[in-house]
């Protein structure tokens, strides 16, 4: 008895046994998990429609999404930096700083969003031959990039508003843009990849322009939401041309720069990897594909725990409470454990079912069976380090250490072992995910001793 009793209150001592807590938690999980399904299930239907075009198209859009994907991940970073800032102004009750960051992360990403929608537009063909030297991919993958430049503002802009706008602990906006951007994405995607409707065939291409009709409209949405609906922070884009104050920039510079760095880090190396696969054979590189693609599917709650982590954690922190921070990322971090081993099993137990979607050669399926093994493997320890370090410790400002570590564990021991592996050793592709993947297996250690000894909160100096 005497021990069943002590085991129960050492689980009391950090694990948060509050209702209102899960409450608010599953507010936040909800919206981003089905926001998250949706769009890995706009991709999937993507990479299906696509696949039905043989393997040099989607070979072709799977490459040239690596690219964008840079983007992304530079975007997401911004926005996750607004967020760490944004959070916990908001839990300090500082609403007009609130907005300043707004300002700050639109200005940025429209800048960056023109520069990328240049590179794609003018200088296709150079961006595809840094991925893979086929040259029926490579003209493929030019004539996808070429629609994809228009993209990039609409869908920067959208991420920023929609992510930032979570720091109110408001997750609806993000759910609703999801639905409606998978309902025009596919409709479109089915008319202008297939020419239906009296609309021309334009195959790869096709692609590229259901997606810069759904990011249209769904930006379109983000901008009437934010103007005529959302009443937490009163958002009016009256400042976006004003210089902002030094003291906002100083703390961006602080807390947010690093996770810029940190997710722009990860985009590049989300790209070293498809330079690697892609030197492995198209057949390597479209198996890749499909297996991402199920790999996120099974992942989604990751996405909704490290969000709202990094909210309530980051209003935790900024209201100055650091006890309850410390108890709040260890209750976060016990449950992404758990939905790390419900990942692992989804993966190993339907990933042969997913791969028979795609119409693919035998070659192509075996290896995507063998890397979708791997995935399994992964996945557990992707959604331990992902609620970490995206959600529990950058909500409490540790964002410079996680940028350190992510140059440490990515560049320093996933690059060059896979590309020693995959391209010079020309180990089985199994082994070659699983190595570079290694990033996330030490890091879901690392991070946890850092949560552990309570060094992660930084508490954002308040602004006039």
């Amino acid at each position: 008895m005497m021990c069943e009793k002590k085991k129960s209150s050492g689980m009391q001592a950090f694990l948060i046994r509050e209702p209102d807590f899960y409450k608010k938690a599953l507010a936040l999980i909800f919206p981003v998990v089905m926001q998250s399904i949706i769009n890995q299930g706009v991709n999937m239907m993507d990479t299906v429609m696509v696949g039905k075009l043989g393997e040099v198209a989607i070979s072709a859009s799977s490459l040239a999404n690596q690219f964008y994907q840079i983007y992304t991940f530079l975007c997401m970073g911004i926005s996750a930096a607004g967020l760490v800032l944004a959070s916990q102004y908001w839990g300090a009750n500082k609403s007009e700083a609130v907005k300043r960051v707004y300002d700050l992360c639109i200005q940025i990403v429209a800048t960056i969003g023109m520069c990328f929608a240049a590179v794609s537009l003018f200088i296709p063909e150079k961006i595809m031959d840094i991925f893979i030297h086929d040259e029926d991919v490579i003209r493929e993958g030019a004539r996808y990039l070429r629609i994809t430049a228009f993209v990039f503002l609409p869908h920067g802009l959208s991420l920023v508003i929609t992510n930032i706008v979570r720091s109110v602990g408001n997750a609806k906006l993000g759910l609703l843009t999801s639905c409606i951007s998978f309902l025009i994405n596919i409709g479109a995607n089915y008319v202008f990849i297939f020419g239906k409707m009296g609309v021309p065939e334009l195959g790869v291409m096709g692609a590229a322009v259901g997606t810069l009709c759904a990011r249209l409209v769904e930006l379109a949405v983000c901008i009437v939401y934010m103007l005529r609906i959302e009443k937490n922070i009163r958002y009016y884009p009256n400042a976006l041309l004003k210089i902002l104050d030094s003291a906002l920039l100083k703390e961006f510079r602080r807390l947010g720069l690093p996770a810029i760095i940190s997710d722009t880090l990860l985009g590049l190396a989300a790209s070293a990897m498809s330079m690697i696969l892609g030197r492995m054979g198209k057949e390597v590189v479209s198996a890749y594909a499909i297996v991402m693609v199920f790999d996120r599917m099974c992942s989604v709650a990751t996405m909704g725990v490290a969000s709202a982590a990094g909210v309530i954690v980051g209003q935790t922190v900024g209201s100055g409470n650091r006890e309850r921070a410390q108890k709040e990322g260890e209750t976060f971090w016990t449950i992404g454990i758990a939905l790390g081993v419900v990942a692992a099993a989804l993966v190993f137990a339907l990933g042969t079912i997913s791969v028979d979607l795609y119409e693919i050669t035998k070659e192509t399926r075996k290896t995507a069976l063998l890397m979708m093994d791997s995935s399994a493997i992964v996945v557990f320890f992707q959604t331990i380090q992902s609620t970490l370090s995206k959600g529990v410790l950058r909500g409490g400002g540790d964002t410079r250490f996680l940028m350190v570590a992510d140059v440490i564990f990515q560049w320093c021991a996933s690059i060059p072992l896979g590309y020693i592996a995959g391209v010079i050793l020309k180990v089985p592709p199994f082994w070659v995910l699983l190595i570079l993947r290694i990033d996330y297996i030490i890091k879901s250690i690392w991070l946890t001793f850092r949560l552990k000894s309570g060094r992660w909160i930084h508490q954002a100096k308040q602004i006039t």
